[in-house]
């Protein structure tokens, strides 16, 4: 058997090894174990609330909308409350919105920033327990105006990778 073959071969065996030895402890590198809670199975999301300084409409309806889709891309399942494990409350402390670049001819936004401020609690309700919370999780994005696009439109990548950052702090602690 050629020395390059050998070599490779034992390349593959080696990577393999440290693959399936990762398995058993987390602490020393990757995992293949399942990055959610083990004994939540159900997740009952009612509305999101908005801070009585949070005055643009609509925005707890979806934020509460992009939360329960990025959930129903994860194992667990959305319940009714009488039915479910745990319950996810949250609330829009805060938006902001800013012209991050100006058109110099004609004085239009070029580019907005838009910021969002929301706090989440997650909790068994078998046992009371905290399982994730958050007080001021902050997620920025941009949108052009030039393109027709609005705060509502805008808004709705924001809303996105907020709730995605929401199901993140949602997995099991490694």
């Amino acid at each position: 058997m050629p020395t390059a073959y050998r070599t490779t071969i034992l390349l593959l065996a080696a990577a393999i090894c440290c693959v399936v030895g990762c398995d058993n402890d987390p602490n020393i590198a990757y995992t293949t174990r399942d990055q959610y809670v083990q004994n939540v199975h159900t997740v009952y999301v009612p509305l999101w609330n908005r801070s009585k300084d949070v005055y643009r409409r609509e925005l707890e309806f979806r934020i509460s909308e992009s939360v329960v889709k990025q959930i129903q891309m994860t194992r667990y399942r959305i319940s009714d409350e009488s039915r479910a494990d745990t319950k996810l409350t949250g609330e829009v402390v805060h938006v902001a919105q800013e012209v991050m670049a100006f058109n110099p001819d004609t004085g239009n936004p070029l580019e907005m920033e838009i910021t969002v401020i929301i706090a989440f609690e997650w909790i068994d309700l078998r046992s009371g327990k905290v399982l994730a919370q958050e007080d001021d999780l902050e997620v920025t994005a941009t949108y052009i105006p030039d393109f027709g696009t609005d705060f509502h439109q805008g808004s709705q990548d924001l809303f996105d990778k907020a709730a995605r950052r929401v199901v993140q702090r949602m997995e099991a602690e490694w």
